[in-house]
């Protein structure tokens, strides 16, 4: 096919022999002084002409980014080893290389930044979806994939990050199971006999995480001031134990405790002395003082206890929910209970335990009730003839 004649103004367009049209345009100098030439390629000249229109436009403008040949697999890799690690906490750390190892790289293999684009990325959650992942990967997929778009966007790799043109994937909200106070006073008559009773206590007495009992150590209970200072959590990283920060900056925080939970601390204080742990830190150790692991707990301690008091068979973290279900029922202001499950904002709290909500607003409602009723009433008057 004879190849067309260029129009006046048009550039560097042409048609190649088989049909195509591209255009070519300088990107500037290399290091060694020579003259850096891209290619632009379409269908149809028209298309071609709009793309190098706007390539020149964003040039004389200051916003053009030269396509970038890395691959978005070696993207990840910078991105997650040098960027994202030194700001995010050890368990983040490995989640995010999971993702990216188990269902990115397998899905997207080879693809470049120059080419990603929206379509590729909506195609990688229906794969996944197809696949059988639970919309909670899916939802940390999404996530992972922004943050490092956005990174590559400051490091001039992108032009704009193609994630912002797609909904997340949607996750439906879990159902919490908190337990009632009857059934709380049956779980923990059946516990009795544990020799981790108190872990029960300690959960639903303050709302606390299963890694922040297991990181307790005893300098954190202060028995005569009634408070549990809350400075780290016990996780688990390939089979291994480390004493990690707290969630978030508002999990370090100190919680007053009720009487029932320092007379159980007060019983198992002096019963790991009985059991020759009097020197051990772990709060709560194992039967030869070493920290607990969780599987472990889960299996030979929870789940039994549940099956002994006839309860349904909940998570450890619904007696955090049960703590806090009781502690709004009972009226306690909801700024409170944030502050002693240690969410970073009111609004995780409130949305969390909006069952609860309609419940108290009817308390509400019927006390604001009392206080009409109280202003309506009338009013004595003293007549002022004296008889």
């Amino acid at each position: 096919m004879p190849r067309a004649r260029r129009g006046r103004g048009e550039g560097s367009i042409y048609q190649r022999e088989y049909g195509t049209w591209c255009a070519t345009y300088s990107a500037g100098y290399a290091a060694s002084g020579k003259r850096i030439r891209k290619t632009i390629f379409g269908l149809t000249k028209d298309e071609v002409a709009k793309k190098l229109s706007k390539v020149q436009a964003s040039r004389m403008d200051g916003t053009f980014v030269e396509p970038s040949r890395m691959r978005l697999a070696t993207l990840l890799e910078r991105w997650v080893e040098d960027a994202a690690r030194p700001t995010i906490r050890e368990t983040t750390y490995v989640s995010y290389k999971g993702i990216i190892t188990n269902h990115i790289d397998p899905r997207i293999v080879g693809t470049t930044l120059a080419i990603l684009n929206p379509v590729h990325i909506q195609r990688l959650y229906a794969d996944m979806e197809r696949d059988g992942v639970g919309p909670r990967v899916r939802q940390l997929t999404h996530a992972v994939l922004r943050r490092a778009l956005k990174q590559a966007l400051r490091w001039g790799l992108i032009a704009r990050n193609p994630c912002d043109a797609i909904d997340p994937p949607r996750v439906p909200k879990r159902q919490i199971t908190p337990l009632t106070a009857e059934q709380v006073q049956t779980f923990l008559d059946a516990a009795k006999g544990d020799r981790l009773y108190a872990v029960y206590v300690v959960a639903i007495g303050t709302g606390m995480r299963l890694g922040e009992i297991f990181g307790l150590q005893w300098p954190d209970i202060d028995l005569q001031g009634l408070a549990i200072n809350v400075r780290s959590t016990l996780i688990e990283i390939k089979g291994k134990l480390y004493l990690a920060e707290p969630k978030t900056p508002k999990s370090r925080r100190r919680i007053d405790l009720p009487k029932f939970v320092v007379d159980a601390l007060t019983r198992h204080r002096a019963q790991s002395v009985r059991e020759g742990f009097a020197k051990v830190p772990w709060v709560f150790c194992n039967s030869i003082g070493g920290p607990l692991r969780r599987t472990h707990f889960h299996v030979n301690h929870f789940k039994p206890l549940l099956d002994a008091a006839e309860l349904p068979a909940i998570r450890f973290h619904d007696l955090r929910h049960t703590s806090a279900t009781l502690l709004l029922a009972a009226g306690v202001h909801p700024k409170v209970v944030q502050e002693r499950l240690g969410h970073s904002q009111i609004g995780i709290t409130l949305d969390t335990y909006s069952h609860v909500v309609p419940t108290l607003q009817l308390e509400a409602a019927g006390k604001l009730d009392a206080v009409m009723q109280m202003s309506a009433k009338p009013k004595k008057v003293r007549s002022s003839l004296t008889r």
